[in-house]
């Protein structure tokens, strides 16, 4: 004590600074602050009793891509120089096919400057999403950084609960669904975008409490879990446990091939009972002996809506994210009219295959729905990083089941996608190279 009191102030800054490490702490803030933009958004607690409430999101919109672009740049700046090995192993010739027929589906969109505009904004936060596993420097220091993100979005989204219920939960008076009344949303849009959100913190908790962080893996379980329920989002609740038990079944499935029956077969299931129910008047029938909604709350007729536009154009597409803004003057069956107000599908396979065609929807099924497995076969294979692996499979896992009900793939800043996208990242990356600071790995 008596040394530091005696050393001018100057040198023990500059002995301070010398210790602190500043590049791992960009690197670190720059995941937490790009985790934070995507999950609170730039919108967080929009009021939905306002008639303009869409114009005011599209008024924001240049700050939405300056901000995403910044934080794609400073990403790479930041790290890659050290990962160009890791980069150069996503130049796959199925990525450059992906890319290459999304800029023939732009040029042909019925919409190309639309488009492209949205589009640009996918490629950002895309970047970031395989950029985040790159930028830590051991796997202590990106859990940290997920855990930080997740306690400040329930803090978040708590305290509007409590301050500023009008915002933070569904209205009566809200203008496009007042039947939503009750259901919580918190930082969110709506309670469809809070509800997997939830979900995936509830994964997140419970890996972090299996690698010893035994207060805030819990609490992140316990919050997330109970405002999950809440949110009266039925498809992500219901998936909740239900994935997690396909992930570990697959996790103790020692074969490939019989870990693909067990994530795919549920899935191809899944979505006959769903999209196919307005295709086939037998598997309508199958549906309708089902305990649950037959239409899935309306979605059915917008199904048959999507299919018909899917008919129209099944190889090119209607245009990369350009169909649902100019659907108001399509025809539409009798009593099914309010179907062009959608948003979308409701369905993220049938979406793409709207926008981008078959031959989209086909590279991205390759790329994201079969190679994961792949991946996490691989890391199994290797004996290492098991636990993180199975976290990153979980995510994957949700969001193939969650989209066969809602649209998420591709969707620029939807923060589903993000955290589905930096899954599919993290096992491509699990798999080729070792986790550094991963236990018995080298840090």
């Amino acid at each position: 004590m008596t040394d530091i009191q005696d050393r001018p102030f100057g040198a023990s800054l500059q002995s301070g600074l010398a210790n602190l490490n500043v590049l791992t702490g960009a690197r670190c803030l720059t995941v937490v602050a790009t985790l934070l933009c995507v999950l609170v958004t730039l919108e967080p607690f929009p009021d939905l009793s306002r008639a303009d409430v869409a114009g005011m999101a599209s008024g924001r919109l240049a700050a939405t891509y300056l901000c995403f672009a910044a934080l794609a740049a400073i990403a790479v700046l930041l790290s890659a120089s050290q990962n160009a090995a890791a980069l150069k192993t996503l130049w796959t010739p199925l990525n450059l096919c992906l890319v290459g027929w999304m800029a023939v589906n732009i040029a042909v969109s019925e919409s190309p400057e639309l488009s492209l505009q949205r589009f640009v904004l996918t490629v950002s936060v895309t970047s970031l999403a395989f950029m985040m596993p790159l930028l830590p420097p051991t796997l202590k220091y990106f859990n940290q950084c997920l855990g930080a993100a997740a306690i400040v979005l329930l803090a978040l989204c708590y305290l509007g609960i409590v301050l500023a219920p009008q915002l933070s939960i569904h209205q009566a008076t809200d203008v496009a669904e007042p039947f939503l009344a009750g259901d919580w949303r918190g930082t969110f849009a709506h309670k469809n975008i809070a509800s997997p959100v939830m979900t995936i913190l509830v994964y997140l908790g419970v890996y972090l409490t299996s690698t010893g962080a035994l207060l805030t893996g819990p609490a992140i379980v316990i919050l997330a879990g109970v405002f999950l329920g809440f949110t009266g989002g039925k498809t992500a609740t219901a998936l909740c446990l239900i994935v997690y038990a396909l992930a570990s079944i697959a996790c103790a499935t020692k074969s490939l091939s019989l870990k693909r029956v067990v994530c795919f077969v549920p899935l191809l299931a899944l979505n006959l009972v769903t999209v196919g129910s307005v295709t086939s008047e037998a598997l309508a029938n199958l549906t309708r002996q089902l305990p649950i909604d037959p239409t899935f709350t309306g979605r059915s007729e917008v199904w048959e809506f999507a299919l018909e536009a899917f008919k129209e154009k099944p190889m090119l597409g209607h245009g990369y994210a350009a169909f649902w803004d100019n659907v108001t003057d399509r025809q539409t069956a009798s009593g099914a009219e309010w179907t062009v107000t959608a948003a979308h599908s409701h369905n993220s396979y049938l979406d793409l295959a709207v926008t981008i065609g078959l031959p989209g929807l086909a590279l991205v099924v390759l790329i994201f729905v079969l190679a994961p497995l792949g991946n996490f076969q691989a890391i199994e294979a290797s004996g290492r990083s098991r636990s993180v692996a199975k976290f990153f499979l979980t995510i994957w896992l949700f969001g193939l089941y969650y989209g066969t009900t809602e649209t998420f793939m591709l969707d620029r800043q939807n923060p589903t996608w993000f955290m589905f996208a930096l899954a599919v990242a993290r096992l491509h990356f699990l798999a080729r190279f070792p986790v550094r600071g991963a236990e018995g790995e080298p840090g």
